[in-house]
Parts: structure tokens; C-alpha cells; sequence
């Protein structure tokens, strides 16, 4: 019972010890964790290109390997850039420019008739519902400023950015080049007697997140080809760049797809202004919200069941409510690393704390 008790505080006590050093030294930590998520999701890429041969006997080594799954993730997110970035300041430029009373016009009619309902019904009065509140409200949410700002905003931290990527490349690299590098920096941390135990748990971690973050990717990539697709065939426009910022988006469990299909609402009709209404652009809005329930039921249906069955294996009212507990710890990026932190919470509870009869219960299917 003694040795035991000894074993759960030196646990206990070398979380502490870690959660320190994550506290203090937060923007390296998190440099390692992104090179390691690069070097997880690379290396199916490293094994492809060392199968090749060059000649008939010599194979290719994990230096020249390394170095092109590097140049693979730069050529990727390059490609990225160069089509989406020109668009995005495009539309920024565009809702700079935009004049929310034309809005209002564009939307009129049905906001007319939505607002004579409400003072029918007595929930709303006549002075509550002015055409000045409801540009207002509009230029509360969507300030040119605010624009303005947050462009200005991306190219000032474009130079720490950059820093960032070197360092996060740099140290890729070297977990690409070698893939018990990782897994030695943090052994080091550790007791010697717990060090085969923590190779276990960074061998399965790695393997889990690896399946999740490539689903992410595979998600990302087939809802947008998927939703701009299906909006180029309905005739909208920047179906691109709907789809693109709805496929990311929608990586934040539950609220992710409404953003993108309000931001696909959005962008339809600030691209379609002085249009008659139910003519012209109440065809073009259903047509968008078809697509995003289309896009909807397939990602739940078979995209995400796919992902969190061969990743996480975890019960789905389990994933909810850990995503509702990281929305209340930490908003839209507690959500959006709640699931890959759970994972690893879970694998290092199954080695070091099966013990006890709640651990056994939430990695029973692990």
C-alpha cells in the first residue's frame, strides 16, 4: 500500500514539475508540441519516401527524407497562401466598402414583414425596430476599423510569426530525422523506473493523435472540396472561400458549423446587394444553407464517426461533455484542443493510474 501510495505521488509530483515548466516557458513548449504534431503527421510521408530506392540498392536516408516531407508541408501551406490569402483581402477590402444601409434595403422586404409580426404580436414595438438600429447593430458587428485593424494587426506579428515557423521547422526536423528524439526529451523528465512505461504512453499517444490529425486534414480537405463544389454548381460566389473557412471552422466541436454557414450567409449577401429579395437572393441563401446542411450530415454521419472511432474511442456524450467543460475552461481553443488533450489524458491515466475503477471505465475501450 505504501509503495503505491509512493508511486502515485512521484506521478502526481512529476505533473506538477511539468505543468511548471509548460507554464513558464509556454511559447517553446508550445514550438516542441507543434514539431511533434508535424513529425506525428509526417511521418506516414518520411516511411513513403524511404521505401524508395535509389539505384538498385541504396536506399533514401531520414536526413534527405526529412527535408522533403518538410519542403512537402511548405509547398502546402504556400499553395494555401497564394489562393486563399488574395481572396480574403479581397473580401476585407469589399466589407470595408460596404454600406450597411444597402443591406438593410437588400433585406427589407423580409425584414418588414418579420418586424410587423413582432409588433402584431405585441413582443416588440415600433420604435425598437428603426431601420438606424438595425444598421447600427450591423456596424457594431462588421466595423470597417475593426477590419482594418486586424490586418494591420497580421502583418505586425508578421516577424515574430516568422521566428515562429523556423523554430517550429527546425525542431521538426529533427524529430523527423530522428523519432526517439521526442520521446528521449521527455524520458529525461521522468523517474528512471517509469521510463519504459512513458515510452509506452508517447508510443500510443503518438499513434492515436496521429489518426486524429490526419482525419482533421481528411475533413478538412473533403468538406472543401465538398461545400465549394456543390456552391459553384448552385452559382455562389467565393465558393472558395466559403467552403475553405467552413471546412476550418468547423474543427471547433458543435458551434464551428453555424459560424461557417453564417459566415456563408454573410458573405452571400454582401455579394449580392440591390437584388430583389425573393427573386433573386432568398434562392441563392436557401441554396447556401442546403449545402451546409448537406455538408452537415455527411460530417456527422461519416467523416466524424470515422475520426473519433479510430482516434479516440470514446463514448460521444464522454467527448461532449469534456468539450463542454474546455469551452468553459478555455472558450473556442479549449474546445478545439479538447478532444487531442483528452486523448492524451486518457492514455497516460490507462498506463499509470488503472487502478483506480473511474480510469478503468473511461479507457475501457482504449
Amino acid at each position: 500500500m505504501k509503495a503505491e501510495t509512493k508511486r502515485i505521488a512521484i506521478i502526481i509530483l512529476s505533473l506538477l514539475v511539468l505543468g511548471t515548466v509548460v507554464y513558464y516557458l509556454s511559447d517553446i513548449v508550445a514550438y516542441i508540441i507543434i514539431a511533434w504534431v508535424i513529425s506525428m503527421v509526417g511521418q506516414p510521408i518520411m516511411n513513403f519516401l524511404m521505401k524508395f530506392k535509389i539505384g538498385k540498392r541504396l536506399r533514401m536516408g531520414r536526413v534527405p527524407a526529412a527535408l522533403i516531407t518538410l519542403i512537402t508541408f511548405i509547398l502546402a501551406i504556400g499553395l494555401l497562401v497564394m489562393i486563399f490569402v488574395p481572396l480574403i483581402v479581397e473580401q476585407a477590402s469589399n466589407l470595408r466598402n460596404v454600406q450597411y444601409n444597402e443591406i438593410y434595403n437588400t433585406l427589407s422586404v423580409p425584414i418588414n414583414s418579420l418586424n410587423e409580426r413582432l409588433i402584431e404580436l405585441g413582443i416588440v414595438t415600433q420604435e425598437q425596430l428603426s431601420s438606424d438600429k438595425f444598421v447600427s447593430m450591423l456596424s457594431d458587428w462588421f466595423r470597417p476599423n475593426y477590419i482594418s485593424t486586424f490586418i494591420g494587426n497580421v502583418f505586425g506579428i508578421a516577424g515574430n510569426l516568422l521566428i515562429g515557423i523556423f523554430s517550429v521547422l527546425f525542431i521538426a526536423f529533427f524529430f523527423l530525422r530522428d523519432d526517439q528524439l521526442f520521446i528521449n526529451f521527455v524520458k529525461a523528465m521522468v523517474p528512471d523506473q517509469y521510463e519504459e512505461d512513458t515510452e509506452e504512453v508517447i508510443h500510443d499517444i503518438s499513434l492515436m493523435l496521429r489518426k486524429y490529425f490526419g482525419g482533421i486534414i481528411l475533413q478538412i480537405l473533403i468538406i472543401t472540396a465538398l461545400v465549394s463544389t456543390l456552391l459553384w454548381i448552385f452559382g455562389i460566389q467565393n465558393a472558395l472561400l466559403i467552403a475553405f473557412f467552413a471546412a476550418i471552422v468547423n474543427v471547433i466541436p458543435y458551434v464551428g458549423p453555424f459560424i461557417g454557414a453564417l459566415f456563408g450567409i454573410f458573405i452571400t449577401i454582401s455579394s449580392n446587394l440591390n437584388v430583389e429579395f425573393y427573386n433573386f437572393l432568398a434562392p441563392m441563401l436557401i441554396k447556401v444553407v442546403i449545402v451546409f446542411v448537406i455538408m452537415q450530415m455527411i460530417d456527422n454521419f461519416i467523416l466524424q464517426p470515422f475520426i473519433y472511432s479510430s482516434s479516440v474511442k470514446a463514448h460521444p456524450l464522454e467527448i461532449f461533455i469534456i468539450i463542454l467543460v474546455a469551452a468553459k475552461l478555455g472558450g473556442i481553443m479549449g474546445m478545439i484542443l479538447a478532444i487531442p488533450a483528452y486523448t492524451v489524458i486518457r492514455v497516460i491515466a490507462k498506463e499509470f493510474l488503472n487502478q483506480f475503477k473511474i480510469v478503468q471505465k473511461i479507457t475501457g475501450s482504449m
